[in-house]
């Protein structure tokens, strides 16, 4: 007898489902490597933290670059491993990233696992101050190692680029990375616009970083020339335009350093 799935289960199939059709549907991968070929190239050092069903992590290793990958729901894991797991040059680890090591709290959205997340403010708050989060839910919790940047460097090298997109936690990502990394970005929520502030006054700590924003799944920069971290911050002390959700980005600004490459003509389908 075919034993029946749990409500649960069937939740968290749907909601993986709704993902690799979002994150995997034809061309999204050819638009990604186009969006990050000046950050990313042959022999270069990538990290994916918080890479899902790992679409990022593909676009990295197609690029030439060694990724290394971390993704702490184990259902999720799982497809991870299935879809990018046997590339040359990943590195799968079931952990979650933070300010120290140890081990912390993940809450987990069975319909919507890509918003499972570490950050309990973030995920008490943001179903008041964005329309899009009302109707999630975080059924369940799970106990997740965590590791931290400036670790993951010490074991791996220091990464050219580093995306990092943890619903919420992302500043305190980067409170574990004690060294500037040539390029990052994190993702900004409407509502909880703060952690980005967090996120840029950090970098702004480490090094003198330049950023421009992308909006939701897009690959297109909003600025035609990249902005300082004050800049920056005052976008987003008036509501970001009032983009939903995004991606800043961040590039340290050396002499030597090239301008990404005008992305206004790629694919722009979310």
């Amino acid at each position: 007898m075919t034993a029946l799935l749990s409500p649960a289960r069937l939740r968290q199939g749907a909601g993986i489902a709704r993902s690799l059709l979002i994150y995997w549907r034809p061309g999204r991968q050819r638009a990604l490597r186009r969006l990050y070929a000046d950050f990313i190239g042959p022999g270069d050092l990538a990290f994916d933290v918080g890479a899902h069903l790992g679409d990022r992590t593909a676009a990295f290793q197609a690029l030439g670059a060694r990724v290394v990958a971390l993704e702490p729901q184990p259902g999720l894991f799982r497809w991870l491993a299935r879809l990018v797991g046997g590339r040359a040059g990943v590195i799968l680890l079931p952990q979650a990233a933070g300010a120290e090591p140890g081990e912390a709290e993940l809450a987990v959205s069975e319909a919507n696992p890509t918003v499972s997340t570490l950050a309990h403010e973030w995920r008490t708050t943001i179903g008041a101050r964005n329309p899009g989060f009302q109707n999630v839910r975080w059924e369940s919790r799970r106990r997740v190692a965590v590791t931290t940047l400036d670790a993951l460097i010490a074991e791996h090298g220091t990464p050219r680029f580093c995306k990092i997109d943890v619903e919420g936690f992302e500043a305190e990502v980067l409170a574990g990375l004690s060294q500037p990394i040539e390029g990052v970005s994190v993702e900004f929520v409407a509502g909880a616009l703060e952690v980005a502030e967090r996120c840029v006054t950090r970098l702004a700590a480490l090094g003198d970083y330049r950023f421009n924003a992308i909006e939701g799944e897009r690959r297109q920069f909003r600025w035609p020339e990249w902005r300082t971290a004050d800049a920056t911050l005052g976008w987003l002390a008036q509501g970001a335009d009032g983009l939903p959700s995004g991606d800043l980005y961040a590039r340290l600004d050396t002499p030597n350093a090239t301008t990404p490459p005008d992305t206004s003509t790629a694919e722009t389908t979310p």
